[in-house]
Order: structure tokens, then C-alpha cells, then sequence
């Protein structure tokens, strides 16, 4: 990896130096969203209407609400009419090819791009709102890869991007990726979106079609009471099992239209500098950046081990997924507790824990002041299309997510599917799943490295992360031949030979085998 040290121009970036944290390699900066506003993340918040004629009618509660059904395109990033389809926030970048990424065109009239060369001498200013970003208002979204130095937020002084090293000495370093603008349109990208009708599901880790039978009888045995307002005492109810099923106080559990609302809720931390651990899913930092949250993105390179030492000791909040999405690792509990810092709070996302046999990382079940455990019913229980998951944590952290919820905030169906799928049995049957999704995942891996894919192990989760020559011509070539799979450059830390693949049984990677077969690498 290139790496080129230079001592910043600016002196007090220099003296600056000695505040910044040293772990690598890599420096990249990419902004984050201009200020929108308190309004981005409680439209994000609000609750999630339940459809009855999903299960009455349809069946198709399991899958994703589509973007007809939403009325706008949430998963390409297209807003309304007066906003364009890239939103790309304010950044700075350090490197070799910064200067090709600070004249990009297409940048909103608020976002500017602020490029060193190698020796920090060149700064170009981006067209459009470069008077903004001068002035050093708004916030500044800074990153880093194992091994890398610390970017202080340069914000403050954006001629000088005062990259510090453990030597004091000012970096522009490495591994230019053209990141100088955060593409919002990929952090929204989202596998249901390369599935159509008919085709065979590689890309949504949900595991089934719909819900088991005993659970989808017990949703449509509440269909007669949607006429009803939820009262305090279902949602209390909910409450309850879900502490039960994981050992923790009623209090301790806050209930959510689905995991991507937790996410929604982040901002309410009221965070100075959120890190997030990467490759992950997306959803938590375009929350954070839409609601003009500061973000650090730590990245991690294969195999995708967690070191603390590599998060940005200002961080007041660090996010991060076990098992990861989209790389199927399971970070050892001891290392994600390694996290904490006094000020400091840790939000786990365990959406796909309940996949792993025994759950032996999870959080789930232990109680700390300052750590967030985000849990999801979306994909073993194959109800992605009812929105349902919760919060584990501390009351005093949950109270301030909850704070300006609407009322109501889920509906009948979602709390009868939380309590019915924390129940004993339930949660039983869950783990069973689990079993068979492991076997289905290493008889998979076996026949892909067949092929001679790459297939990234040890893989723990109901998805696969495989790298391949050409995975976009590849993901192109399957989607014609009716099977829909992952593409993984939209997960900051991959590139375009990556694609995700769920786990799915024999019948199927059958399917999946003969089309790539057929096609090629």
C-alpha cells in the first residue's frame, strides 16, 4: 500500500498532532451529508404502518416493502423532485489521486471537496459551496484503515488536513480511493432491489418465503382487532417476553418497527464523532450523515479483524455488526467490549446473531451502561415485510431514543411477532435454523471453491462474501439468467470484484452453480 509523509504546512495542524491517535497505514476522508436538520432522522423514525393484507391477502410479509408500495425509490437514493439522486457530503481527502476527486461536478451547492497532493503543498477547492467548506462550518466525516493514523476533522482548518503519525509528523497518505465524496446513493443500496419477480433469491439474506405456519395463524388470528388502537398493555407484553427471552429488565428493551429504525434513532445520541466499523451494512452511517453527525469510518481488511486500537479515541459512539454484513464474521465478544471508553457508547447490531448456532458472542444477555445491542426478527423469522426488532440497553440510553417517537410507534401484528417469536419454543425452533443454516453454508462454500471463487472464511452468518474477476458482469450475467445476487461495492471497504450471497439450500445452489457454469467467471 503507497504511503507518502509530509509535513503539513499549517503549525498548528502540526501541534495538533499530538491529540491524534496512532493506528495506520491509510488515511482516506469522506464527508458527511450537509445539515439537514433534526427533520431527516424523525421522518426516518416515524412508525411503520402494518399492513393486514399482508398476511391476509398477499403472503408477502417476508419481503421488503418495494420502492412502488413506499412511493419514492429509497433504495437509490432518489428524494423528491427538488433533490437530486446523489447527495454527496462535504469532504476532504489525502493522497495520491486527490486531486482528480476535488473537481468533481455533480455536488450539491453546499458540499465542497478539499484535496492535498503527496506533499500537501496543492489544495484545490470543488466547485460549488467552496466558500462553506472554507469557512470551516459544518461537520467533517473522517476515515482510516488498519494500520492508518488518525485524520483529525479539518473542519476547522480544511488548507492544512492535519494527518497525524505517532512521530508527530503531518501524513497525506496512501490509498486514494477517489472517496473525496460520499456517495448517499450506495450507502441506500440494498439487495431487494436486484430481485425481481420470479427470480431465484441470492441477494436478501431473509430465509424463506413467509413466516412458519404456526407464526403467520397467530398474526392472522389478530386481523379481526386492527379496527384497535395497540394498547399499553400488548406493548408491554412484547416488552416482556423480549427480557425474558434474553435475561434483562422490561425496561431494558425498547421495541422498534424494524432494526433500520434503531439505526433512524442514533442521531438522539446527540454523538460529536461516530465511528463506524466497516464492511458493514450501510444504514446506520447514512442515518448519522443525514442527520449532519460527523462520522469516522474505520475500515478493516481481510480477514476483517477487529483491533479497538483502530477506532478514533474522540469517538463518543461506535457502531458495529456481529456477524458483520456483508463478510460473515463473528467478532469475540472480549474485543467488541475492548470498545468502550469512558463517554463512550457501543451499539452492536446482532440483526443475523439468532442465525448463529449457540449465539456465542452476542451481548444480548448482559447488561452495561453504555452499550447498545440492536436485534432484528426480519431474517430467520421471514418477516421483513412487518418490520419488527428491538433495542437491548441501559433505560437512561433507550429513554433518549425513545424521546419524540410518535405514538404508536408499532402496530398489532408487530407486537404479537415479537412476543410470539421470544417465547421459549420459538427460540428453539430458531436455533434449529441455525443448524441448518450452517450446514447449507459449508456445503455452499464447497461448491464454489469448486469454481475457484474466493469465498471469504471463517464465515459464520447466513451470507457469503465472495470476490470473483468480475463481479459486476458477473451479477449481470446471473440476473439474466433469473438469479439475483448481492453486489458488494457498495460496502465501504469492498470493491467492484465483491458480491454477498445468502445462504440458501442444495435445490438451489444447484440453480446458482449451473448459471455460473453456464456463464463463466
Amino acid at each position: 500500500m503507497p504511503e507518502d509523509t509530509a509535513r503539513s504546512r499549517d503549525s498548528d495542524a502540526a501541534a495538533r498532532c499530538g491529540r491524534a491517535s496512532a493506528v495506520g497505514d491509510a488515511v482516506e476522508n469522506a464527508g458527511a451529508a450537509p445539515a439537514r436538520g433534526d427533520a431527516a432522522a424523525a421522518d426516518s423514525a416515524g412508525a411503520t404502518p402494518t399492513r393486514a393484507d399482508a398476511v391476509a391477502a398477499s403472503g408477502r410479509v417476508s419481503g421488503y416493502p418495494s420502492a412502488d408500495e413506499a412511493g419514492s425509490d429509497a433504495n437509490t437514493g432518489a428524494g423528491t423532485e427538488s433533490e437530486p439522486p446523489m447527495k454527496w457530503g462535504r469532504a476532504s481527502v489525502v493522497g495520491d489521486a486527490a486531486a482528480d476527486s476535488a473537481g468533481a461536478t455533480g455536488v450539491r451547492g453546499d458540499s465542497a471537496s478539499i484535496a492535498m497532493g503527496p506533499t500537501g503543498d496543492d489544495s484545490v477547492g470543488a466547485t460549488g459551496g467552496e466558500r462553506e467548506a472554507a469557512s470551516g462550518r459544518g461537520p467533517t466525516a473522517v476515515s482510516r484503515t488498519a494500520d492508518s493514523s488518525y485524520q483529525e476533522d479539518v473542519s476547522a482548518n480544511p488548507g492544512a488536513v492535519a494527518a497525524c503519525g505517532s512521530d508527530g509528523t503531518g501524513i497525506a497518505a496512501g490509498e486514494s480511493d477517489g472517496a473525496a465524496l460520499v456517495d448517499h446513493a450506495k450507502l441506500r443500496h440494498h439487495g431487494d432491489v436486484e430481485v425481481r419477480p420470479g427470480m431465484i433469491d441470492f441477494a436478501v439474506n431473509v430465509q424463506g418465503s413467509g413466516p412458519p405456519e404456526w407464526l403467520a395463524a397467530r398474526l392472522a388470528g389478530r386481523l379481526g382487532e386492527l379496527g384497535r388502537y395497540p394498547d399499553a398493555a400488548e406493548e408491554a407484553a412484547a416488552r416482556a417476553a423480549v427480557a425474558a427471552r434474553h435475561g434483562r429488565q422490561a425496561d431494558e428493551v425498547l421495541l422498534l418497527a424494524g432494526a433500520a429504525e434503531g439505526f433512524a434513532l442514533l442521531p438522539r445520541l446527540g454523538s460529536r464523532l461516530a465511528a463506524v466499523i466497516h464492511p458493514s451494512f450501510t444504514e446506520p452511517e447514512l442515518a448519522l450523515r443525514e442527520a449532519a453527525v460527523p462520522v469516522a469510518r474505520v475500515v478493516l481488511r481481510p480477514p476483517y479483524t477487529l483491533d479497538a486500537g483502530m477506532v478514533p479515541e474522540e469517538a463518543d459512539l461506535v457502531v458495529v455488526g456481529n456477524p458483520t454484513n456483508p463478510t460473515s464474521v463473528s467478532h469475540p465478544a472480549e474485543t467488541i467490549l475492548a470498545l468502550r471508553r469512558p463517554g463512550r457508547i457501543v451499539l452492536v447490531d446482532e440483526a443475523f446473531a439468532d442465525a448463529v448456532v449457540g449465539e456465542p458472542e452476542t451481548l444480548s444477555g448482559k447488561a452495561f451502561p453504555d452499550v447498545l445491542v440492536l436485534r432484528s426478527l426480519t431474517k430467520t423469522w421471514a418477516l421483513a415485510g412487518l418490520r419488527c426488532g428491538y433495542l437491548l440497553g441501559a433505560p437512561d440510553l433507550l429513554a433518549r431514543l425513545n424521546h419524540g417517537r410518535p405514538h404508536w410507534p408499532l402496530g398489532t401484528l408487530q407486537l404479537e411477532a415479537i412476543a410470539a417469536t421470544s417465547e421459549p419454543a420459538a427460540v428453539t425452533e430458531a436455533q434449529r435454523k441455525a443448524e441448518t443454516i450452517a450446514a447449507d453454508r459449508a456445503a455452499m462454500i464447497a461448491r464454489l471453491r469448486a469454481f475457484g471463487i474466493e469465498v471469504h472464511e471463517p464465515a459464520t452468518g447466513p451470507f457469503l462474501l465472495i470476490r470473483v474477476p468480475d463481479a459486476e458482469l458477473l451479477r449481470k450475467r446471473l440476473a439474466d439468467n433469473g438469479i439475483a445476487v448481492r453486489r458488494g461495492d457498495t460496502f465501504p471497504g469492498l470493491d467492484s470484484g465483491h458480491l454477498r450471497l445468502a445462504v440458501r439450500p442444495a435445490a438451489e445452489v444447484d440453480r446458482l452453480v449451473a448459471a455460473i457454469e453456464q456463464v463463466g467467471l
